[in-house]
């Protein structure tokens, strides 16, 4: 198990290059799928998570070439295989991703029950319930799900709450099926945006209602053809980055960013009293006063983001006063405030008294359980203090790390394979802005 060994307590400082978005890339790979032809694919992430998307791609069928250290050319031109493998089909959650161009181009996918973060049961129900509006037959067993399709049909499905990899799938399956498909309620984020621009370069049909946002056309067509599409920025690197700044008090600044798919998060950080200065595709952010505690909800697009929260409650960690956040997202995504506690911080769970929880919260109602809490509060400034601990999670990893940067003397971070899921190269990064970390990979 690879560790970072670390030495925190100085304040963070310079600039940073932002690679291609996690939520985007490996997508974007499994898309090309629906086409014959050779796609290229810039911007790129050098993470796990998008390693085992390409071993998966593989051994469907996919020819994959490296282009430099950020590119590839993908190449699908027929399929070896429907079945998605149960080893790295279990590890990620990309699994079922693999639904939209299989069922286009094939009508058939075997795939396991997808792995990836602890983050509670995903809702695979509401893309199966737009899967079979569309001509679908979805079965399930204990080894995970067959899907077949004597052809793809277009349909109209309302979510009954907003889904961004069920709004993904069903809009990369219907861009090949016969007649239009409207997704209502669909999700809003920058990733899928991205992906719809990189669809309609190979052919495809596909636009958001001008008024409506959360309302998607797709016509289908015959046939896509390849393309070149550069990868959007990941936001979540960008926030990491900026909460790095603001935890040990220093400033950074964040480049190859479009400041306008995180505005959320600054503006947040400006009530705080954080110093932000944007630029066409930079920003900076620098701690110029104490911070004051703030309250927040995470929210789908375009609200405060899930894969924020943790980070950002390290940050409320080192404000005045009681901050609090709502998790609206997820059942159960508070794995980070034990580590956060074990450091020195003080905090509170609770369950915020709500009339509607149904409509509240995001997740099945089914996915919640009695000894989830879904608020916490967060009381600052509090001095961190070192720690040795082993993660099992991307997000939580992360902010474990931020939070031993912050942190005066030696910590130890242990299982950082996690944070390699998501981040490229991220101990080396934090060490160009003035961190010490060894990484010691075994």
């Amino acid at each position: 198990m690879s560790r970072y060994i670390i030495n925190g307590g100085k304040p963070l400082k310079g600039e940073v290059f932002i690679r291609g978005a996690k939520n985007a890339s490996y997508k974007q790979i499994i898309a090309s799928m629906l086409s014959d032809e050779e796609t290229e694919l810039i911007n790129i992430p050098q993470i796990s998570d998008v390693r085992i998307t390409e071993s998966i791609a593989k051994s469907l069928g996919m020819d994959i070439k490296a282009v430099g250290e950020h590119g590839l050319r993908v190449k699908t031109e027929s399929f070896k295989s429907t079945v998605v493998p149960s080893g790295t089909g279990e590890k990620s959650r990309t699994s079922f991703i693999f639904a939209g161009p299989l069922l286009a181009r094939e009508g058939k996918i075997r795939f396991p029950f997808p792995g990836g973060d602890k983050l509670g049961e995903r809702p695979l129900d509401r893309l199966f319930a737009c899967l079979e509006q569309m001509n679908v037959k979805v079965e399930q067993d204990n080894d995970g799900v067959t899907m077949t399709t004597s052809g793809l049909r277009g349909t109209e499905y309302t979510f009954p709450k907003p889904s961004h990899t069920a709004t993904e799938v069903v809009m990369m399956a219907a861009t090949l099926a016969q007649g239009e498909t409207i997704i209502k309620n669909a999700a809003c984020e920058p990733e899928i945006d991205d992906l719809m621009e990189m669809l309609n370069s190979m052919g495809a049909k596909i636009k958001r209602d001008k008024k409506v946002a959360s309302t998607i056309y797709i016509d289908g067509v015959k046939k896509l053809r390849g393309t070149t599409h550069q990868v959007i920025s990941d936001r979540n690197e960008a926030v990491t980055f900026a909460c790095a700044a603001l935890s040990t008090r220093g400033a950074v600044s964040i480049l190859r960013i479009n400041p306008e798919i995180i505005e959320t998060f600054l503006k947040t950080i400006e009530r705080m009293g954080a110093k932000v200065n944007r630029g066409k595709d930079e920003v900076m952010v620098s701690w110029v006063e104490t911070l004051r505690a703030v309250e927040i909800e995470t929210e789908p697009e375009p609200g405060f983001m899930t894969d924020w929260q943790a980070v950002f409650s390290l940050v409320l960690t080192q404000a005045v006063g009681v901050s609090s956040v709502i998790e609206r997202i997820y059942p159960s995504r508070f794995q980070h405030i034990a580590t956060l506690n074990k450091m020195g911080a003080k905090t509170k769970f609770f369950n915020p008294d709500i009339n509607h929880p149904e409509s509240y919260y995001h997740f099945n109602p089914e996915s919640d359980k009695p000894e989830f809490w879904h608020g916490v509060k967060i009381y600052g400034p509090v001095r961190l203090n070192p720690i040795e601990i082993t993660v099992a999670d991307l997000r939580a990893g992360a902010t474990a790390t931020l939070a031993a940067l912050t942190a005066e003397g030696k910590s130890v971070v242990e299982g950082v394979e996690y944070i390699e899921r998501g981040y490229e190269k991220l101990a080396e990064r934090l060490c160009s802005l003035g961190a010490e970390i060894e990484h010691i990979k075994t």
